[in-house]
């Protein structure tokens, strides 16, 4: 469950270097509701609103992730993960984790430098402040979707072809890869969707292995909608589906 919740953010990780007018605006919520087969096991959100920063105007991004029902009883989860974007710049100032994973526990605040390319990190759990040299453009976990979500390039990809971006996640930065697999309509709560398909790679020794077995579809429209998130299991598999929506930008778009 609480890979799922990071899946949700992590698969959706790609760069660009050209820009676009955003795919998202203020307002804009949705939510995933995560399952086993036809068991809730929770669901996680993502919401977009306004904020000065420093003088600064940035998106302010809150994400959620929760357990439910039995799934609560035998693992609760209940995990906040936020980010101030630069409208101008796109790129994250700062960032907020705190977590409830089974009773692993963090609360963590980074503040990201972008012009000397360093984070500081506070560890409000363990108290401590640390500061960490990130590459240039390094975004953190949450701010590295809404950093995909303006680059509508990504419909020119080719099949095979891979995208990286660097990612600063528990202390240190990943390199991330995120591999095209090609394109079906699926069906969902809302009808049939074009979807684009997307697996991960990732480095040996973080949130997953590197063939791990995960699988993401996201709308093939303006909005980069993630529509459907699955990871394979020794037995089975859990899934997250788009289960409701609002405030988007962009047409959401069905096939009649």
């Amino acid at each position: 469950m609480k890979k799922l919740i990071l899946i949700f953010v992590l698969l959706l990780s790609l760069s660009f270097d050209t820009p676009q007018e955003d795919a998202y605006t203020t307002g804009e919520w949705f939510k995933l509701r995560i399952h086993y087969g036809f068991v809730n096991a929770g669901y996680a959100t993502l919401e977009v609103k306004d904020a000065t920063l420093n003088s600064k105007k940035t998106h302010h991004i809150i994400g959620k992730g929760y357990t439910v029902g039995m799934s609560r009883f035998f693992f609760k989860v209940d995990d906040l993960y936020e980010t101030y974007i630069d409208k101008e710049t796109r790129n994250p100032y700062q960032f907020v984790r705190k977590i409830n994973e089974g009773g692993y526990t963090k609360n963590q605040e980074g503040f990201i430098n972008q012009t000397a390319n360093k984070v500081t990190v506070k560890d409000y759990k363990n108290k401590t402040e640390k500061t960490f040299s990130i590459p240039k453009n390094t975004q953190d976990i949450l701010s590295t979707f809404y950093y995909l979500r303006n680059h509508p390039n990504i419909d020119k990809l080719n099949v095979g072809e891979s995208i990286a971006i660097d990612m600063f996640f528990d202390d240190e930065t990943t390199k991330f890869r995120l591999k095209f697999i090609g394109r079906e309509n699926i069906n969902t709560k809302f009808g049939v969707v074009p979807a684009m398909i997307f697996r991960p790679l990732v480095q040996s020794g973080r949130v997953f292995k590197e063939q791990e077995s995960v699988t993401v579809w996201i709308s093939d429209d303006d909005n980069k909608l993630p529509l459907r998130v699955k990871a394979s299991l020794a037995v089975g598999s859990i899934k997250a589906d788009l289960d409701a929506y609002k405030g988007l930008k962009g047409a959401f778009k069905t096939k009649k």
